[in-house]
């Protein structure tokens, strides 16, 4: 694997691998890197030809209190699982080298943008959007690889790339779980043992909502409160949000059919936790 800290030396690699009929898969991670992150790595060394992956903590995504020197990050480790993984391109910028001068263009998506995460962390999905058409930009045409566990992440960067005809085919891939079914987050380092036990109550409460409408149920109002009737039976957890949506734009239908998204947000001691699942409703 190699390690490079320059756009240049990206755009230099991903052209050569373009220009020798070679395609091209990108990663993007704020590194910390789990089995989640390795998934993505693995799934795009089966797909491509050149596996880049980016290792960059984006001080953009970070609002008010929220600390961007205390996020985690181990970059000895995260060689080690990128390279096992298949990596072929490491890219691990400084800040200066993306933003060498203070930003004055953005990236809004409305509409997918004004709810859920986006209502909790407004200026959040800005700053996902703006680095990421920047390293799309830098990665030029490819296919980049995003994990299902931050759906609205993906439906966020999506309807970026397709508004803004960038040519990225963005990947979705399964969430991966722990055995009792929690989401594996680098968000998973700040539980305790007892708020460790209770987390997996989110899994708990998206599979609820989903028998619930594989038991017939069409009424998004319906599966939302039966989603937060489990939340609500775990002391330790404070839910912030349960929605029935649409998997594609994330609106609220007045009835549940083809492709919903089950979204589900709740605090379990200090960290914030956010799962979904997704359920096909077949139509007659």
């Amino acid at each position: 694997m190699q390690t490079v800290t320059t756009i240049a030396e990206v755009r230099r690699l991903t052209d050569a691998a373009r220009r020798d009929g070679g395609t091209v898969g990108l990663v993007p991670t704020m590194g910390y890197l789990h089995e989640g992150h390795v998934s993505l790595m693995e799934a795009a060394r089966r797909e491509c030809d050149l596996v880049v992956m980016t290792n960059f903590v984006n001080p953009l995504q970070f609002g008010v209190g929220e600390d961007f020197e205390a996020y985690p990050r181990d970059l000895e480790r995260d060689a080690e699982l990128s390279e096992a993984a298949g990596v072929d391109v490491a890219f691990v910028p400084a800040v200066e080298e993306m933003y060498p001068e203070p930003i004055a263009t953005t990236v809004t998506v409305g509409g997918v943008t004004d709810r859920f995460e986006g209502a909790s962390r407004p200026t959040h999905f800005a700053g996902v959007a703006t680095v990421v058409a920047k390293l799309f930009a830098i990665a030029g045409p490819s296919r980049a690889y995003f994990g299902e566990k931050d759906w609205q992440q993906v439906c966020v960067v999506r309807r970026m790339a397709r508004d803004l005809s960038l040519p990225v085919a963005v990947v979705a891939c399964p969430t991966l779980r722990e055995p009792d079914g929690l989401a594996r987050s680098s968000r998973n380092v700040y539980l305790g043992p007892a708020e460790r036990a209770a987390a997996p109550v989110l899994h708990r409460a998206l599979l609820a909502g989903r028998d619930l409408i594989d038991d017939g149920e069409r009424a998004p109002a319906a599966v939302e409160a039966r989603m937060a009737a489990v939340v609500d039976a775990e002391p330790l957890a404070d839910l912030d949000y349960a929605a029935a949506v649409r998997a594609d734009d994330l609106t609220r239908p007045d009835v549940l059919a083809g492709e919903v998204r089950l979204l589900i947000a709740a605090r379990v001691g200090p960290p914030r936790l956010l799962d979904n699942l997704g359920v096909t409703i077949a139509t007659a």
